[in-house]
């Protein structure tokens, strides 16, 4: 594996850990691009025209209608059925093939519970969501609930989570993987400076990156604590 330069890179990457992991039978899917100010329906198109074999009836879920709506006027060459996820009334038929949602909301967690439920062993693939906010979800037992109960039942199976000079990436079925230039210029090269079974919190990527933080700190004073703000942000 190379260190995504690009955005089509990190999307052609997340299309082969997709590939892998349905090959490997699993079906409850996520894959994040955490790109700032990343607009999802261009990653989402790009991202669905290279993963042709999800079936002949596939729906893509949508946050709104007019997301849905916009969606097929622009996407001539994707073939799948586009639709708000609140539009159908009964959203999972038998004929239907594989369910893919584009950047879910927290508001919109349970209609995806429940039709990811409904789909039993179909492939179901999670875009770029963000459906842990904790206003909405909540911290106590319900929020834990959900967790436990869908949640962290996902497959992580593509993330790409930047840093200021590297990222956190995991592309199935490899571990993850903490990447670092130790270069501020373009042109340095980056490095994977440690692998983990799981996600690693903000408190684990200072521990991995503090040796090499600490000569820059000296130079640089505060760059160190602010680096493990942006990393506990990250990764919460």
């Amino acid at each position: 594996m190379v260190f995504p330069d690009s955005l089509e890179t990190s999307i052609s990457q997340a299309v082969e850990a997709t590939k892998a992991a349905i090959a490997d039978h699993k079906t409850l899917l996520q894959v994040d691009i955490a790109i700032p100010e990343l607009k999802p329906l261009p990653v989402a198109q790009q991202y669905l025209s290279q993963l042709p074999n999800l079936g002949e009836n596939v729906k893509v879920f949508f946050s709104d209608t007019g997301a849905a709506a916009l969606a097929r006027h622009q996407w001539q060459e994707i073939a799948y059925e586009l639709r708000g996820i609140e539009e159908l009334i009964d959203p999972v038929q038998p004929e239907n093939d594989a369910f893919v949602f584009i950047a879910p909301t927290p508001v919109e967690v349970g209609k995806v519970e429940q039709i990811c439920n409904q789909a039993g062993d179909r492939v179901c693939i999670l875009l770029n969501p963000k459906l842990e906010d904790v206003s909405i979800v909540g911290i106590g037992m319900a929020g834990r609930t959900l967790r436990e109960r869908f949640l962290n039942n996902i497959e992580p199976c593509y993330s790409f989570l930047p840093l200021e000079r590297g990222a956190v990436i995991r592309s199935y079925p490899s571990e993850w993987q903490i990447w670092w230039a130790e270069g501020e210029d373009d042109g340095s090269e980056h490095q994977i400076l440690a692998s983990e079974a799981s996600r690693p919190s903000g408190e684990r990527i200072g521990q991995i990156l503090a040796p090499l933080m600490a000569t820059e700190n000296a130079r640089k004073p505060g760059l160190f604590d602010n680096m493990q703000q942006f990393w506990k942000a990250l990764t919460q």
